[in-house]
């Protein structure tokens, strides 16, 4: 509990953001140790406070046929190489509270999937670990709904929560980023994180040869929503990041291109350097008097 405070405080004070980065799901150990250092390097380079993030299973697919990564033993072992190999916290999602005991043992986040927002059991069940806990908005809920979810965590002894905005579903195959959320999510009294991948995808937008649909993605705007997000001030971000996204097994057109990471995050914190969106704009109402 006492590393997970520590690291939380360090998050919270992270300037000018933090950033939770890496591929969608676990591949390959190979791949992902590289991945790991590429993104390392990067990170150490500008300075940024770096959490390693890949999935060991994508439960929450459109089609049964889908990549779903290596499963949870498998993965978590993977997870925890990186984790010693490269002195990288690690985070990581869960879909039952069944899966959260072994992986507070190694993650030191543990993220609860948009679509289970709301689900109280596993929110306590994650929250029981004492790892900070990082809660992806519905992209069906107000922005309000993170307020509840986050005290959920609270209420079963953790004090150590975050919420992240990944968009809001506009129409059937697109989601949509209100910048207003980013103020409002505020309210949780917690450190506000911007999904900028997640938050661009077009779910079951594509049409797979021989039948069958998978997400697609607009990646050429991901600088666009990041860009965002900075200015307004979010205290993390969290993107997905991958050496080869045409050949991604998952989310590959909402992957960012790695070559690419070191010249966008330079951008990024020159933003976040000069905005100060992370303070409230007073707003003096009194006339002015010539």
């Amino acid at each position: 509990m006492e590393s997970s405070v520590a690291l939380f405080n360090q998050l919270k004070g992270a300037e000018p953001f933090f950033l939770l980065a890496g591929p969608n799901v676990i591949e390959s150990e190979e791949h992902v140790m590289k991945m790991a250092k590429r993104i390392k390097d990067v990170t150490s380079k500008l300075g940024l406070k770096l959490v390693f993030k890949s999935s060991f299973d994508k439960a929450n697919r459109t089609s049964s046929k889908s990549f779903r990564g290596p499963g949870l033993e498998e993965g978590l072992k993977i997870l925890e190489k990186v984790k010693l190999t490269y002195d990288l916290p690690i985070v990581t999602d869960v879909h039952e509270s069944s899966q959260c005991e072994a992986v507070g043992r190694v993650a030191d986040i543990i993220q609860i999937p948009a679509f289970l927002c709301r689900q109280t059991d596993l929110l306590v069940a994650a929250a029981k670990t004492g790892k900070i806990i990082n809660i992806k908005k519905g992209q069906f809920c107000a922005p309000s709904v993170m307020v509840n979810s986050a005290e959920k965590v609270r209420l079963a002894g953790n004090q150590n929560v975050m919420v992240c905005e990944r968009g809001t579903m506009f129409g059937y195959n697109d989601l949509i980023v209100d910048p207003r959320n980013f103020e409002w999510m505020r309210e949780a009294n917690c450190p506000v994180v911007a999904d900028v991948t997640h938050a661009l995808q077009q779910p079951a937008g594509k049409k797979l040869d021989g039948g069958g649909v998978a997400s697609g993605g607009l990646r050429e705007l991901i600088p666009c929503i990041a860009r965002t997000s900075v200015a307004v001030g979010v205290d993390g971000l969290f993107m997905e990041v991958h050496d080869d996204p045409l050949n991604a097994p998952v989310d590959g057109p909402t992957q960012w291109p790695l070559r690419h990471l070191e010249e966008l995050l330079e951008e990024l914190i020159a933003i976040a350097r000069v905005t100060k969106g992370k303070k409230p704009f007073k707003i003096d109402l009194t006339p002015v008097r010539d």
